[in-house]
């Protein structure tokens, strides 16, 4: 598997994250060119109380969030709208870790039920979402962000899932 999941909250294994992460992964790299064997990816699967802590270490947002990511190295463009920096691939035997990512159960049921959207829609753009942070996607600037949300469009419509952004 790409993605390595840890759950902390038992819900998460309910809900077939190990699966979901690893589908969204999958379909990211893929659909950047790069080879998913060559990759990995670590992600904590979490409740509100956990996320917001760490949003507090490493953001000094101390409330909860949907998803966090820790890129292994920063790819982020040089310049407003530029495609990132390709990661340097490992081997299916040594894979090149892309960094980790947390998700909060909790902020996500709730999100998906406030947006009228499949619980498994959602957390599948959030780990579509993070797994663009970890490669060096961006939504600050303008045109990153306009970058970003339309590979995600793409993605998300490789995998048969709604616009996220209508």
């Amino acid at each position: 598997m790409l993605t390595d999941t840890i759950i902390q909250d038992t819900r998460w294994q309910q809900a077939g994250l190990e699966t979901l992460a690893d589908t969204a992964a999958i379909a990211t790299l893929a659909h950047l060119g790069l080879n998913p064997a060559h990759f990995e990816i670590a992600v904590l699967a979490c409740d509100d109380a956990r996320i917001a802590t760490l949003n507090a270490d490493f953001r000094g947002k101390p409330n909860p969030t949907n998803v966090l990511s820790w890129p292994e190295e920063d790819l982020s463009a040089d310049s407003d709208g530029d495609r990132p920096h390709a990661p340097d691939p490992g081997t299916p035997d040594d894979p090149q870790p892309l960094g980790d990512i947390a998700i909060a159960f909790d902020t996500c049921t709730r999100e998906a039920h406030d947006q009228g959207k499949p619980f498994v829609d959602h957390v599948t753009h959030l780990v579509v979402h993070g797994v663009l942070h970890l490669l060096g996607y961006d939504h600050i600037r303008d045109k990153d962000a306009t970058l970003m949300e339309a590979h995600e469009r793409v993605i998300l419509g490789k995998l048969g899932l709604s616009d996220p952004y209508e």
